[in-house]
């Protein structure tokens, strides 16, 4: 979040051991990227974006609707779907529920997650490519993102 989407890097650490470091102390740090000031701009415009009022309820709610999507997608061509959300993240699950534990996690198809994962690929449609990897939506997904992200799906699934 520090670089808004940007590569960078911080650390920090107590008084007496960040005073060793220069400009103050003899130790010198440095990075390719150190003080990059586009990924510092980007960072403190994503801190401002964040603080807008109502931003993490209507991100949570666009996640939703991602997942609500895909699950009545999915169940208007028979396909056993399920997903869950929290916040900006949520996860997908070839099974009828979700699930609640490891072994359940582990039921899921993954061969199933392969096929959509390739055909949401092609249609222009990113999501992790790993079936035990969460996905994001950001701030910079529309409502109209989502819902093209939905039509895509149910053309995957209608073909299924």
């Amino acid at each position: 979040m520090i670089g808004g989407g940007l590569p960078v890097g911080a650390f920090g650490g107590r008084r007496d051991i960040m005073s060793r470091i220069a400009p103050l102390g003899p130790v010198y740090q440095a990075g390719t990227l150190s003080g990059n000031p586009v990924a510092v701009a980007a960072g403190l415009t994503t801190l401002r974006l964040l603080q807008t009022e109502g931003f993490h309820e209507q991100l949570a709610a666009r996640t939703r609707s991602l997942c609500d999507g895909l699950v009545a997608a999915a169940g208007r061509h028979g396909v056993p779907f399920s997903a869950q959300s929290m916040g900006g993240m949520f996860g997908i699950y070839f099974r009828p529920a979700c699930p609640t534990s490891y072994a359940e996690v582990m039921q899921s198809e993954q061969q199933d997650f392969r096929r959509f994962f390739h055909a949401m690929l092609a249609a222009g449609h990113y999501f992790a490519p790993s079936a035990f990897e969460a996905g994001f939506v950001s701030a910079a997904h529309s409502v109209d993102d989502i819902a093209a992200t939905v039509a895509a799906a149910a053309e995957v699934f209608r073909a299924w």
